[in-house]
């Protein structure tokens, strides 16, 4: 091979390499054997492989850098080595796949045809988010081209990179993509069917019987009102932070005290009875009611109260609290419902799980011996404790 060198491929190697005024320059990679990178005298740079198949000289193209990386080529140049060794002829194959779809096609299909008909914009956002590491890397690979092997590589370095969760649900809808794939009638096997998940910690914060008076004095001395009203709605109702942001007044049945939660995490409506305390906050928000078809507005497109983290950061620096989301408000009401007895079909209900073991995490909290004085942390206000 005229022109040949061989260098460790690396990025700033590869781009710092010269163009040549005419022909090609051809470069081999030391770490992988068998893969070179070819300059042409317009810039364009290929990587391929060169071997003799069949009786032939060939060169297999594997892509073009730096849209392909070195490390996508050199598992990439492995692959074909391996398809060589087995007597397959890499070009032959490689127009058996150029019909079917790549990995980026199926996953816009997906979202196109299942994802924006059937869910939320939420989950749409989480899927774009989860699934950008996958894309980045495999986005203009064939779906029949990807294995077990580097599906389960790709897990663990997630894993590694940006934690199991993260890891998890990538894998979860990468296995999504190739079932609807097979479903809408690509014939193949979804490589990512039965890789095992990493193991997750559920988290179980809630606020506890000697926090609770602490965060009630916080949230009290919040200048805002509209946060302030929003959190105790958030702690009386123990909904999703998402629905007490978007709850319209006309969703509120004031005659039977219940709140009409039309669009759900899981897809379905959910009824939740107002208790006194939440009845409260919306009689005090009443006066909105004319003006506004939100109890809780905001000045952003969306019409609605929209960003809660910095009202959020404060009360919990007031009171002095750490490790709490907005989300563990949610948790704290079905917390203080298992430690008052309640039975998991009731928390369940309430809280709008679909599934029993959605709940299953307040079992252990049902006989804790602390149930008597959570009608009195419920009940705290530190008005009446100035009076007192």
């Amino acid at each position: 091979m005229k022109n040949k060198t061989e260098i460790n491929f690396t990025k700033a190697t590869l781009l710092g390499l010269p163009i040549p005024e005419k022909g090609t320059l051809t470069f081999c990679d030391t770490k992988e054997k068998g893969l070179s990178l070819y300059i042409t005298s317009t810039g364009h740079k290929s990587f391929m492989v060169r071997k003799r198949i069949q009786g032939q000289d060939k060169r297999v193209v594997l892509g073009h850098f730096p849209e392909m990386t070195i490390e996508q080529a050199r598992k990439a140049a492995q692959h074909v080595k391996g398809q060589i060794a087995i007597g397959k002829n890499p070009e032959e194959e490689k127009h058996k796949l150029s019909n079917e779809k790549t990995f980026g096609e199926a996953y816009e299909m997906y979202l196109n045809r299942h994802i924006k008909v059937k869910n939320k914009p939420s989950t749409l956002k989480d899927i774009e988010k989860q699934m950008k590491n996958i894309l980045y890397h495999w986005s203009h690979r064939f779906l029949a081209s990807l294995n077990r092997f580097e599906m389960q590589d790709m897990h663990a370095h997630i894993g590694r990179e940006h934690g199991k969760y993260e890891a998890n649900r990538a894998l979860a809808y990468t296995r999504a993509i190739y079932n609807k794939m097979i479903e809408w009638g690509w014939e193949g096997i979804n490589p990512a069917a039965k890789i095992q998940k990493f193991r997750e910690q559920k988290r179980d914060r809630f606020i506890l019987h000697d926090e609770l008076p602490k965060f009630m004095e916080a949230l009290e001395a919040e200048p805002n009102r509209d946060m302030r009203d929003f959190f105790l709605m958030c702690l009386y109702t123990g909904a999703r932070c998402g629905n007490v942001l978007s709850m319209r007044w006309e969703d509120i049945d004031f005659s039977i005290n219940e709140w009409r939660i039309p669009d759900t995490k899981n897809g379905e409506p959910v009824r939740i009875p107002l208790i006194e305390q939440a009845l409260e906050v919306l009689t005090n928000r009443l006066c909105l009611k004319e003006s506004t078809p939100w109890v809780f507005p905001g000045s952003g497109k969306s019409g609605c109260l929209v960003s809660p983290q910095k009202a959020w950061k404060r009360i919990l620096d007031r009171a002095g609290l750490k490790n709490l989301r907005i989300h563990d408000l949610r948790r704290t009401c079905g917390s203080y419902q298992a430690i008052a007895g309640v039975s998991l079909v009731v928390i369940g209900k309430s809280l709008g799980h679909k599934s029993p073991q959605s709940t299953a995490i307040y079992a252990r909290l049902s006989n804790d011996p602390v149930r008597e004085g959570m009608k009195a942390a419920f009940n705290f206000s530190p008005k009446n404790n100035n009076n007192s």
